[in-house]
């Protein structure tokens, strides 16, 4: 009786420690991702530079996870050593000093464990290195993937990604191997204890009893589990520990200032308090002697972006700051956001701040949470901010109005609409001082005109300082004060009117780049996706109608049991061969082990009786033999299983790469960057890591269970009579669980890819997010994901626990049960008896650790169950649609020799559901002919490139390049022969030479003549040359160098088409003039397509389109066009008043 209550109490207890440790751990969890949200919301640009993008998330997936678990391990670093100290002394009182000899093995194992961690240690923190660099670069592939496909770039990225794959599972497949031998000292340890134990006590004379051998046994295996699981505790310690040190890492770093004054670290010359209080009071910034710099290092004088600025602007006025790209204006209007290094001098700003940055932050939502950004609705407020950005038209031909929902980064609006929405957003919440970058620009020029004279000069902002860095003429000549920047330096501050064109155009060619413009990732959004891309934002959808569809597909999450299917495809990831070796590694094992304790028990009843026929040497080299096979069988399943896991690991992640670089752009439109990287990381990680590890621990448990049924049903007949009635309640309660921790457990990781989403995209947002002062209301959006996290994982922990305690309670009755058997079988009176005293105590000691193998068992095979929802969820993207790479036309490598281009009744739609992007459109482009594709923001300008490098199918009408269906062609073949300069300008972290020319096909002597025909050499060569490290989304250049190294890229590409879109966008009058000639010069001969805002752009073509709606409106000569006064050409013209 008292062996079955001491079963039941330990249930109890061990059920509510578990309970209670989880809590806290879930309470750790949460807190740890919120601070590390915090401290990203906190952190300023400059500080943030230290880390990378993938690094940064790492934190927030793995290394919280990391720390979280050190809970378990650090109660299990004292609690584990109690254990064995009482199972040795136990041990000491049955076979007095012989259980030394079993100690002295066990001794022996520490230091070599200890060694084999250290080593562990180190892999793991390579592995970790390469892991951010991997995610990294995913993230890069993923972000940009819309003008990778465009260069037809995919494969090669992928193959670097591959690279760094391969040298993260060096470094993964080093610490499996240990691990292996890990697994190996401390399973083979128990084999090893028992026979230098019993031999020893032999030996020395002592006779072997029933009860002296299976006390031991039982001793043995309480020793077993501490043992065994001591490795993973110190392994959890080490990577909790190196998670810690890179997450306060982090966390120290200092934070951005929230007041209003930003002054150097070092005394600031001197402003006296008089003094200042009187500039300070009808300025709304004042800028006294100040050096900024994005990086930490003030040494070096390139970092210095900012120099010596002085600068005062009164409240209320309209600033236009100007200059060269590269001259340091976004760097200006970081600086007064505290976004950079203040290292000498002082910036004070007084009064709210409103901010667009130069490339627009779109948060994923509907329009109308964009612009509300937190604020409360006011309808009259509402409908006048709409009007002055000339969005109220937009809004009307959206599918549900304010209420249509935009994708991540915008992706399914304009790069126009993207702009005037986040200039929207800074206009409604009508703070004291708008910071403008560039705004203009990624508008055509009626809208600008509009929004100049609306918005900007408009009675909403009339009464506010408003700083705009522009290139646009009409807004520097309304402006009260220019400010004209150059390289760092302010070189002149006056009124418009005494700065005369030619004093602006006549710039030295410059030296030195600025790194800042723009350190936002959403940069080259995930879809460059561009203007017309989806049709006047008519992809959208919307939450209110119900015609309206959602452009952003709900992630799927499977129901029910994880289908055998999803085993058998990690079987063959692993290979059918090692799965067959392991299986029957483990089996062999067991038996091996049972057999082992069979001859012990054989040996005592021998022992017992006085007919001993063998010498006690026999015994023990059978025993021995026993321990050699064991030994050698357990070393075989580790090994196995390393390799077969590993091989499983890299058979997932490359099929998946592969199938999604192959997959069609709109499925990244409709999925969420986060989303794809979730499957990328977590759900990578749990197949690199986690999976193989617990299908290894449920395998050693299932063959444990196995073993013990089929030793006490030989033992004790009896017990065949209670494995009925004991399986059909544990297969019930088993079902009954399952269902439920399945479903759980699936829930639980949907609802944590909103913080990852949420996370990523506050990433990209974060100086705006701070800017607008808007911190709280986004922790307050982050905290309800992660509290709708908390709850799935509570109640998953709930049912867990439920499970657990009813299965130690059955286990219970099982102990009982065999104790009352062999107590009623050693009465002399009864006829039957239950077998020899060394089967009975055999029996025993089977049965004691029956509660806690059947606890792990169901355990482990849940939580294999839970880790194989990655392994399903990797497999749902293995079968996403792909594009249709092949084609029945092989071409010439020249082709195409012409380069004409011909659309014949081309319409096309993005989703079937939504209104053509693109009617029915006609025309040629002839041989060498440059043509200029103009139109309203919207209108279906980038459309027209779609289709002609096939992102997206064209539903009717066909398209001929040299008089070649492009339908035919291979479609990644088709991408290289074109060469183009996407919207939003693209550059990946690497060398300029390999974003210039990532398969070394030019000499060095080639990419510098095609550099300075850009007019950029002088800014490469300020940096550093060819080989310099270009930073991620190419941050170490201003956003229109980078747009002038997008055309280097593809002159050095020297293809006979050419398409431009909007490429002049981001530089000012002077440079778009210098692009315009290189341009025209360059590219005599070759077909130029190019989409421009700027009329200037497109006057000296041989001929333009103009779109209106997704129509052709208007074609013809633009000298021509200009004449005719009715001619939409000409409203253009006048509008835009070159």
């Amino acid at each position: 009786m008292s062996l079955g209550l001491t079963s039941v109490l330990k249930s109890f207890f061990d059920t509510q420690y578990s309970f209670h440790l989880s809590k806290l751990k879930l309470k750790l969890r949460s807190g740890i991702m919120t601070v590390i949200y915090q401290k990203c919301l906190h952190i300023n640009l400059a500080e943030r530079s230290k880390f990378s993008e993938g690094e940064i998330q790492t934190f927030m997936s793995i290394d919280a996870d990391r720390t979280v678990n050190l809970c378990n391990s650090f109660h299990d670093f004292w609690s584990l050593p109690l254990q064995i100290g009482v199972a040795l002394y136990l041990l000491y009182v049955q076979v007095k000093f012989a259980f030394v000899s079993g100690i002295a093995i066990t001794i022996l194992l520490i230091p070599v464990n200890k060694w084999i961690s250290k080593l562990i240690m180190s892999a793991t923190e390579k592995m970790m290195k390469q892991k951010d660099e991997r995610i990294r670069r995913t993230d890069e592939l993923l972000t940009y993937i819309r003008t990778l496909k465009m260069y037809g770039w995919e494969l090669l990225f992928s193959s670097w990604l591959m690279e760094t794959r391969s040298s993260e599972v060096t470094h993964l497949s080093t610490r499996k191997y240990l691990d292996a031998w890990c697994v190996f000292f401390w399973a083979a340890t128990p084999a090893l204890f028992s026979l230098f134990t019993f031999g020893l006590f032999a030996l020395m004379g002592h006779q072997l009893d029933a009860a002296t051998v299976f006390t031991c046994l039982a001793l043995f295996n309480t020793l077993i589990s501490p043992l065994n699981s001591f490795p993973w505790v110190i392994n959890g310690l080490i990577d909790a520990v190196i998670s810690t040190r890179r997450l306060s890492r982090f966390l120290s770093c200092s934070e951005h200032k929230c007041e209003v004054e930003l002054m150097a670290d070092s005394s600031s010359p001197g402003l006296s308090n008089e003094q200042s209080a009187a500039i300070f009071k009808d300025m709304s910034i004042v800028i006294h002697d100040a050096c900024c710099a994005w990086s930490c290092s003030n040494e070096k004088e390139w970092n210095m972006v900012l120099n010596h600025v002085t600068l005062e602007l009164p409240k209320g006025s309209f600033v236009a700051v100007i200059g060269e790209i590269g001259s340091g204006k976004s760097s200006l209007l970081n600086s007064i956001l505290g976004e950079m290094h203040v290292l000498h001098g002082l910036i004070h700003s007084s009064g709210s701040i409103a901010y667009v940055p130069q490339v627009p932050w779109i948060l994923s939502g509907t329009v109308r949470d964009n612009i509300l950004f937190g604020k409360n609705y006011d309808p009259r407020r509402y409908s006048d901010t709409l009007q002055a950005c000339a969005l109220d038209v937009d809004i009307s031909l959206m599918i549900g109005g304010d209420m249509a929902y935009i994708g991540e980064k915008g992706v399914n609006i304009s790069g126009g609409q993207r702009a005037r929405l986040a200039l929207a957003r800074a206009i409604y919440h009508g703070s004291d001082i708008f910071m403008l970058d560039d705004v203009l620009s990624a508008v055509d020029a009626q809208v600008a005109q509009w929004i100049l004279y609306n918005a900007i000069l408009g009675p909403l902002m009339k009464q506010c300082t408003r700083v705009l860095c522009t290139h646009n003429v009409q807004a520097i000549s309304s402006a009260d004060l220019v400010v004209l920047m150059e390289k760092g330096h302010v070189k002149w501050v006056g009124s418009s009117a005494d700065l005369s064109v030619s004093s602006y155009s006549a710039f030295s060619p410059l030296n030195e780049f600025d790194t800042s413009l723009h350190i936002q990732r959403q940069e080259c959004s995930m879809a460059a996706n561009t203007e017309g891309n989806q049709s006047l934002l008519e992809k959208s959808t919307t939450h209110v109608s119900e015609e309206a569809e959602e452009i952003i597909e709900v992630e799927l999450r499977k129901e029910g049991r994880v289908e055998l299917t999803v085993y058998k495809n990690y079987a063959a990831f692993s290979g059918w061969s090692i799965t067959v070796v392991i299986c029957l590694s483990a089996i062999l094992m067991q038996a091996s082990r049972n057999g082992n304790d069979l001859w012990l028990s054989y040996w005592v009843d021998t022992a017992g009786s006085s007919q001993t026929e063998y010498s006690i040497s026999f015994y023990l080299v059978i025993l021995f033999i026993f321990c050699i096979i064991n030994s050698f069988l357990t070393l075989v399943r580790a090994f196995s299983f390393a390799f077969g896991g590993l091989r499983a690991a890299v058979k997932v992640h490359n099929t998946l790469l592969h199938k999604l670089v192959s997959a069609p752009v709109q499925f990244f439109d409709q999925t969420p960057a986060g989303r794809i990287l979730n499957r990328l990381s977590s759900d990578l990680y749990t197949i690199d890591d986690s999976l193989p590890f617990i299908l290894n621990i449920l395998l050693a448990n299932f063959v444990g269970l196995l073993g013990i049924a089929i030793v006490l049903s030989c033992v004790q007949v009896f017990f065949l009579l209670l494995l009925l009635p004991f399986w059909y309640i544990y297969s019930k309660l088993q079902f009954f669980y399952r269902s439920t921790s399945r479903e759980l457990r699936r829930l639980d990781s949907v609802s944590r890819s909103p913080i990852y989403a949420s996370f990523t995209e506050t990433l990209d947002g974060s100086s705006t997010i701070r800017a607008f002062k808007s911190e709280d209301f986004f922790l307050a959006t982050f905290t309800r994901h992660v509290l709708m996290y908390q709850q799935t994982s509570y109640s998953e922990l709930t049912a867990s626990l439920w499970l657990s305690l009813r299965l130690q309670l059955l286990a219970a009755s099982i102990i009982s049960f065999v104790a009352l058997m062999a107590v009623i079988g050693s009465h002399p009176g009864l006829p039957i008896s239950f077998g020899t005293p060394g089967l009975v105590g055999l029996a025993l000691s089977y049965a004691a650790p029956i509660v806690s193998l059947l606890g792990s068992f169901l355990t482990s095979f849940t939580e294999t169950e839970k880790e194989m929802v990655s392994v399903e969820r990797a497999l749902q993207y293995m079968d996403i649609p792909q594009e249709e790479l092949h084609g029945c036309q092989a071409l010439n490598p020249d082709w195409p020799h012409q380069g004409v281009i011909e659309f014949h009744n081309v319409t096309l739609r993005y989703l079937p559901s939504l209104p053509a992007a693109l009617c029915d459109i006609n025309f040629t482009v002839g041989e060498g002919m440059q043509v200029g594709i103009i139109g309203r923001t919207g209108a279906g300008k980038s459309s027209v490139l779609n289709a002609l490098f096939r992102l997206t199918p064209i539903c009717t009408g066909y398209i001929l390049v040299d008089g070649i269906n492009i339908a035919d062609v291979p479609v990644r073949e088709l991408r290289t022969h074109f060469s183009v300069v996407p919207q939003s300008p693209f550059l990946f972290e690497g060398s300029v030479r390999d974003n210039l020319d990532p398969f070394r096909v030019s000499n060095d002597f080639k990419i510098w003549e095609v550099l300075e025909k850009c007019h950029v050499k002088d800014d490469v060569e300020a940096a550093g040359g060819l080989d310099i490290h270009v930073k991620g989304a190419g941050m170490s250049f201003s956003v229109g160098q980078r747009q002038l190294l997008c055309l280097a890229r593809a002159l050095l590409k020297s293809t006979k088409v050419l398409c431009l879109d909007e490429c002049t966008a981001s530089v000012d009058t002077q440079t778009a003039s210098v692009i315009q000639n290189a341009i025209s010069t360059e590219c005599r001969g070759m077909t130029v397509i190019t989409i421009a805002h700027r009329i200037s752009m497109v006057l000296n073509m041989d001929n333009i389109l103009i779109l209106d709606r997704g129509t052709l409106v208007e074609q013809g000569n633009p000298q021509v066009l200009l004449q005719d006064k009715f001619s939409r050409f000409s409203g253009f013209a006048q509008a835009s008043t070159m």
